[in-house]
């Protein structure tokens, strides 16, 4: 049992983060994914949690325009929402077979920024497990997301790790172009253009008019392996209630496609809240071990 509860541990504080959706699978980057490294980063310090803005400011770049998967011109400028500076969510990641909260986790918008050049969000998120669990998978991770505004495709994507002693610190800015040298600050991830990380991702579905638009794809880079992600409506009006409140959520379901493949053995339902905010209140995960609960708790 000791096992099968450290692997729910780490499924849920990093999709709780959406920013690990994928990371209990992944060991290694995808065969479409090269890496270039540029100048080594300074380690993050180990139990805190690094400050608003730790990526400088560049000039302005001649990069490649990102793109989506959906039609040139169908996206509008910004989302359908708007996203606010010094949003903060916190959530509650729960098993079923466990009754108790395993980790929490906190989702931060800490600002909107000049990045290398293009207007952008600076997104954080922030999992730590918690007692008794933490004897079982000791986790405090911190995930930062540079993902431009309006269509939030991926900049720079951050993980600073640390898991059962562990510490990892990975920057890795997103080069689309074969052209691009590899920075000198971080490493070079070469993606396709208009990809976005778990956090941005995440923002981009706030964004969506569920509506008119009952599906969307997209390519995301998780810090470790490319993958396709489909989101699909289910539900327009469907009644939540997490320990933040009682919602009326949209319901998407969330497929999830490594080289063409779906992944078979993981289910995500992502409910965003019926109004102006659009927050997502509850994640639901049926995985293989146990089925999983990442609800809202506070809002602000």
């Amino acid at each position: 049992m000791g096992k099968k509860v450290a692997l729910v541990v780490a499924i849920m504080a990093l999709l709780l983060a959406a920013a690990g959706l994928l990371y209990w699978k992944a060991g290694h980057p995808g065969p479409r994914i090269t890496a270039r490294t540029g100048k080594p980063v300074a380690p993050a310090l180990a139990g805190t949690e690094r400050g608003v803005g730790n990526a400088e400011p560049g000039r302005p770049g001649a990069g490649p325009l990102a793109e989506t998967n959906e039609k040139k011109g169908s996206a509008p400028a910004e989302p359908g929402f708007t996203l606010r500076a010094g949003e903060s969510l916190e959530f509650a990641a729960n098993v079923t077979k466990l009754n108790s909260t395993v980790a929490n986790l906190k989702i931060v918008t800490a600002e909107r920024r000049n990045f290398y050049g293009k207007n952008s969000w600076h997104l954080q998120a922030f999992a730590h497990t918690e007692n008794p669990y933490r004897m079982v998978f000791e986790l405090d991770d911190q995930f930062d997301s540079y993902s431009e505004a309006g269509n939030f495709a991926s900049q720079q994507y951050e993980m600073h790790l640390s898991e059962r002693g562990q510490k990892v610190d990975s920057v890795q800015r997103m080069v689309s172009s074969p052209q691009d040298a590899a920075p000198a600050d971080a490493t070079a991830a070469r993606v396709p253009a208009g990809t976005r990380d778990p956090l941005g991702l995440l923002q981009y579905l706030r964004g969506i008019d569920w509506g008119k638009t009952p599906e969307i794809k997209s390519p995301v880079y998780d810090g470790r392996k490319f993958y396709e992600v489909r989101a699909v409506l289910l539900g327009k009006a469907e009644a939540v209630k997490v320990p933040a409140g009682n919602y009326t959520a949209t319901k998407i379901e969330i497929h999830v496609y490594e080289g063409g493949a779906e992944m078979k053995d993981a289910h995500f339902l992502l409910y965003l809240s019926n109004d102006a905010e659009r927050i997502p209140v509850l994640l639901e995960a049926v995985l293989p071990v146990a089925t999983a609960r990442v609800e809202l708790t506070k809002a602000s």
